[in-house]
């Protein structure tokens, strides 16, 4: 039986992941990105699906960030009518993510028509609220550990990525392959999720590089987090955190609640203002057995934090003048409130802004990271004269050398490797890695390109 797997996304970027496999007229979608970053990238979210969705039969989640699950909704208002398998969390993230990715994208059109700064007339969103809405109920939950048929006649085992909170990866039985799908990489030892599941057969593999060429600092992110902010608030400024609200920010809530248990940052208030990570901090709590921490620390770290849901109260914090960390999503600095936060305090050298791990080309995160000294923000040029610090040991990707650890569970190499979601220097440093270290058969597919796997 032919089966072809075909690189519709997450090829030479770290964004838009969406892997598509055919058997003859049998589809399966593993991932249904969002394009982020560069605007070449973010146009090909509005360019017609390379497959038609109303020939999927289903979709595969590794998990729930927008660059993995932020299509779904424009692919179900286009036809597609099957399930998408996910983990117990991962629903519950996306019953979260999705409305708010498209309330985004209706205010944000909302914003520039209001403004007058897009150059559509009108501009519309990418999706709708109903769009997203209509896509949660085709999630399906299904169990790690266990092999679940599929109607197209394969059958799929989700194993623990680690990551975030119900991420997997996800290895695919079809016509008597095996193919693997490493999804996005957690952390080894982190201090909240779990390692990642050791995966040791493989006929063909997809693995993502995001930092295939980069080791995470081996300074205490803990210490640094805590360094920065007392020396910001010395001089009376306030930390502006970007931070996704599905992870990260729960990730920066367990460290600021130890900082504070130590007795540092005694007298520092702490907000959170994303009602999306205030509703995944209480997701947090609810599945212990996705972690490490009891359902005590859980609550010990989801409580340390002043959360923020209303428009005025978020404005409300631009005008107190007491220092203060604001933890605010996006963790690219691509939209939502945070956005508000930097137009108010990034032009001002008493504030620091700090963030939490990989900034993808094109993003505002990786400017500000790069030194610009000035960001766009609505239209307009904001000077950036506050601190600008990344913490890249925060990151919830594995990096190269724990990338390297895991593929040494594989009892024996797969026929093919396939590198993906890494930007191209990353990929290619991976690809040399994998060759001159364990000497596998691997390629860096490019966007759109299509494989046999015979």
């Amino acid at each position: 039986m032919a089966l072809k797997l075909s690189f519709l996304g997450g090829a030479g970027t770290v964004t838009g992941s969406r892997y598509l496999l055919e058997s003859g007229d049998r589809r399966i979608l593993i991932d249904c990105g969002l394009f982020q970053g560069l605007k070449q990238l973010r146009l090909r979210n509005w360019a017609p699906f390379p497959a038609d969705p109303r020939r999927i039969s289903a979709v595969i989640l590794t998990h729930a960030h927008l660059d993995h699950s932020g299509y779904l909704p424009a692919l179900v208002r286009d036809g597609f009518a099957g399930k998408i398998l996910c983990s117990d969390a991962t629903k519950d993230f996306c019953d979260l993510l999705l409305p708010d990715s498209a309330h985004l994208l209706e205010q944000d059109a909302e914003y520039a028509n209001r403004r007058g700064f897009s150059k559509h007339k009108p501009a519309l969103p990418l999706y709708t609220t109903e769009d997203a809405e209509r896509a949660l109920t085709h999630l399906t939950p299904v169990s790690f550990g266990t092999w679940h048929e599929l109607p197209s006649g394969a059958r799929i085992r989700f194993s623990r990525a680690g990551h975030i909170l119900g991420a997997a990866s996800v290895a695919c039985e079809w016509g008597g392959r095996r193919i693997v799908f490493s999804g996005d990489l957690g952390r080894y030892n982190d201090p909240m999720m779990v390692d990642p599941s050791p995966i040791e057969e493989a006929d063909y593999l997809v693995v993502e590089s995001t930092y295939g060429n980069r080791h995470h600092a081996a300074e205490d992110a803990q210490r640094e987090l805590g360094d920065i902010i007392e020396r910001t608030v010395g001089r009376g400024g306030t930390i502006i955190i970007p931070a996704f609200a599905v992870g990260r920010a729960q990730t920066l809530l367990y460290h600021l609640e130890r900082l504070k248990a130590a007795g540092r940052l005694a007298n520092v208030p702490i907000f959170l203002n994303s009602p999306m990570a205030v509703d995944a901090s209480e997701i947090l709590c609810r599945h212990v057995e996705d972690q490490k921490l009891s359902a005590a620390e859980c609550r010990a770290a989801c409580g340390i934090a002043t959360y923020v849901r209303s428009v005025e109260a978020s404005k409300a914090l631009n005008e107190n003048p007491i220092p203060k960390v604001i933890i605010s999503a996006s963790g690219m600095a691509t939209g939502g409130r945070v956005l508000h936060h930097l137009k108010r305090y990034a032009p001002d050298p008493r504030n620091s802004i700090v963030f939490a791990g990989f900034q993808a080309a094109g993003t505002r995160g990786a400017a500000m990271v790069a030194g610009a000294e000035t960001i766009k923000i609505h239209g307009g040029y904001i000077p950036v004269r506050a601190e600008v610090r990344n913490l890249s040991m925060l990151s919830a990707h594995a990096d190269a050398d724990e990338i390297l650890k895991w593929l040494g569970n594989f009892r024996r190499p797969p026929r093919k490797t396939f590198i993906t979601h890494g930007e191209a220097s990353a990929s290619d440093a991976l690809r040399l890695r994998i060759q001159d270290e364990i000497g596998w058969s691997c390629t860096v597919p490019e966007h759109l390109e299509q494989a046999e796997l015979p």
